[in-house]
C-alpha cells in the first residue's frame, strides 16, 4: 500500500524536519520540499499499520504542525476502455 503524508511546517523550520524524517528509513520512499497548502510531502509504503505508525510518529516532530495523509485506493472508473 502507498500514501502521501501532506505535512505543514512552523515557519524555518523545513530543513530541521527534512533532515529528521530522513533519518527515519522504514518506509519512506521519497521527501519532497513543495509549494502549496503543505510544506514537506512524504511517499510512504507499507502495510496500513506501518503508514498509521509512522504517521503517528511524525506526530511527535515539535516543528510540525499538521500531517494529512492521502492513501492510494484502487478503483475501476472504467477510462482504461475508452
Amino acid at each position: 500500500m502507498r500514501a502521501l503524508c501532506l505535512i505543514t511546517v512552523k515557519p524555518g523550520k523545513v530543513d530541521n524536519v527534512i533532515a529528521t524524517l530522513r533519518k527515519v528509513r522504514k518506509i519512506l520512499k521519497e521527501v519532497m520540499v513543495v509549494t502549496g497548502r503543505a510544506d514537506i510531502i512524504v511517499v510512504l509504503q507499507g502495510t496500513i499499520d506501518e503508514i498509521n505508525n509512522i504517521v503517528i510518529d511524525f506526530k511527535k516532530i515539535k516543528e510540525i504542525v499538521s500531517t494529512e495523509t492521502l492513501i492510494e485506493v484502487e478503483v475501476d472508473l472504467g477510462w482504461s476502455k475508452l
